[in-house]
């Protein structure tokens, strides 16, 4: 199945964090966008994010792409102390081949990632021609605001990470 992961980290060494989550895909990973700074979503008093997307096709469950996601944040020992706060990494699960579920568990689409910036700018990045739920990301990206998007700006690729 054909996934998309948006990752992102604002503590520790970010880049290295980043890398942990591509060298695991590194053999189902299908596209990648650049890295991209970003400012803090949600809740604002804390360091700028790095972020990407991560574009694989693995043979496993939703579920259980969910759980190695989960696994690499533990490996980064991520601790949620506040929602939307600080982390060492954040690996979401944005889409999977279409798939709809509402298990709080794993909602797919990303019940988010349509406002959230730093999700979509380096998801069109990775696809040009992705879209979620049905609709162009490009299309989604000009609904947010101009100062939002022109806050996210690329560091580097993967190669240089």
């Amino acid at each position: 199945m054909r996934a998309v992961l948006s990752i992102g980290s604002n503590m520790d060494d970010r880049r290295r964090l980043l890398r942990t989550v591509y060298d695991d895909f590194r053999d189902e990973l299908v596209a990648a966008s650049q890295v991209y700074s970003t400012p803090p979503w949600g809740v604002t008093d804390q360091d700028e994010f790095l972020n990407a997307v991560l574009i694989v096709e693995v043979n496993a469950t939703p579920l259980e792409l969910l759980r190695r996601g989960q696994a690499l944040e533990d490996a980064a020992e991520r601790v949620r102390v506040r929602r939307w706060g600080p982390r060492t990494l954040d690996v979401d699960v944005v889409q999977i081949d279409g798939l709809t579920s509402d298990d709080p568990v794993l909602t797919l689409p990303h019940p988010h990632a349509h406002h959230r910036g730093f999700v979509l700018v380096p998801w069109l990045d990775a696809d040009p021609a992705a879209e979620l739920d049905g609709t162009p990301v490009a299309e989604l990206l000009t609904r947010l605001g101009e100062a939002e998007i022109a806050a996210i700006t690329p560091v580097m690729g993967f190669d240089n990470l």
